[in-house]
């Protein structure tokens, strides 16, 4: 069992930045590829970053392109979003996933575990 505790989410204005954390526990951090996904009422979750075991490898939905960074600490135990030229688009319920698989995934359903998400809203 790996358990996910996103942090760092809030109300930022159009233009502006946050880091998004997501702190992981119960099993080797490095054994999963991790994941950014949001999710918006009435909308269908959208993928938004992954990250491969090692940090070498990263992905990114075409709409955060540019604009997001996904990193990882295997020390910490922590995965990372970047988060800058925020639109109103982005508000959403961000997600971080942890992926067992072994190539880097981009669809949700590939993610085994979850946390509980992140508000973010970005004000016009």
């Amino acid at each position: 069992q790996v358990r996910l505790v996103e942090s760092g989410g809030g109300l930022v204005q159009a233009g502006g930045s946050l880091r998004l954390s997501c702190a992981a526990s119960g099993r080797t951090f490095s054994d999963y590829n991790m994941g950014w996904f949001r999710q918006t009422p009435g909308k269908k979750r959208e993928f938004v970053a992954a990250i491969s075991r090692s940090g070498d490898r990263t992905y990114y939905g075409d709409s955060v392109k540019g604009r997001f960074t996904i990193a990882r600490d295997n020390a910490k135990n922590t995965v990372y979003l970047q988060m800058n030229s925020l639109k109103p688009g982005d508000t959403a319920i961000y997600y971080c996933a942890a992926d067992s698989g072994y190539s880097t995934r981009v669809a949700g359903e590939a993610y085994d575990y979850w946390g509980h998400g992140t508000q973010v809203t970005v004000s016009s």
